[in-house]
């Protein structure tokens, strides 16, 4: 069972950083391919980055496209999202997640933290 528990949200200034941490206190996370969703009202569910087992893969959604960094370091069981030029659009409440069968965004994604929440304030 892998239990993913986020951390690092809070309330940052536009133009602001970040940095959420997604960290795994079951099984370890370097079988899984580990994605970022945020959840905020009136938006649809997407995901706005994703890493492969080994971090040499990378997506990232177009609207954060060299705002945000995905990475992980799996000697520390721990997947982070760097989040930099913080927008009040980016307000969110930000879910980790994790795949076993595939890393890029997909249904195969079926566990999931609670969330950390990300708030930007301009």
């Amino acid at each position: 069972q892998v239990q993913l528990v986020e951390s690092g949200g809070g309330l940052a200034q536009a133009g602001g950083s970040l940095r959420l941490s997604c960290a795994s206190s079951g099984r370890t996370l370097s079988s899984y391919g580990m994605g970022w969703v945020p959840l905020a009202q009136g938006k649809e569910r997407e995901f706005v980055a994703a890493i492969s087992w080994s971090g040499d893969g990378t997506y990232y959604a177009d609207s954060v496209q060299g705002q945000f960094t995905i990475s992980r370091h799996n000697a520390k069981n721990t997947v982070y999202l760097q989040m930099n030029s913080l927008k009040p659009d980016d307000t969110a409440v930000y879910f980790c997640a994790a795949a076993r069968s595939r890393w890029l965004p997909s249904s195969a994604y079926n566990y999931w933290g609670q969330g950390t929440q990300v708030t930007v304030s301009s």
